[in-house]
């Protein structure tokens, strides 16, 4: 079953997107999705990564303000048609979709590592400590 995708971002690969106008430092790149019940979700894309030999997309729901508060996050296998447009398909099988949610937790767990270590290092430059 596939998913209607509509990006706010003129790119073609939103999750390496520069130079499209779009001012990502103030507003994520979104995408509202439509489901099967034609309810529409507008969502962050937070990373498209690859997997064994698919692509995967992970996107962050978002309320009406803009905003997160469970911390949900919605994974589907990223596509393209033959006219390069993005697709969306719903991981089918538990394996597949448990390979895609361990890779995810392994790109937040060294955003949140990457994080740190730039947070220290600033810390570090403020109390005039230098690193070797």
């Amino acid at each position: 079953m596939n998913e209607e995708f509509t990006s706010s971002c003129s790119a073609s690969d939103c999750a390496s997107c520069s130079g499209c106008g779009s001012d990502q430092n103030e507003t994520p790149n979104t995408i509202t999705l439509t489901l099967d019940d034609n309810t529409e979700v507008e969502c962050a894309i937070l990373t498209i990564y690859p997997v064994d030999e698919k692509e995967y997309i992970a996107l962050l729901p978002l309320d009406e303000n803009g905003q997160n508060s469970d911390g949900e996050v919605y994974l589907y296998v990223f596509s393209r048609t033959e006219d390069g447009n993005p697709m969306l398909e719903n991981i089918e099988s538990d394996d597949e979709y448990a390979k895609a949610a361990d890779a995810f937790n392994t790109i937040l767990e060294n955003a949140r590592k990457a994080e740190e270590t730039g947070l220290e290092n600033a810390h570090k430059e403020e109390t005039g400590e230098l690193l070797d």
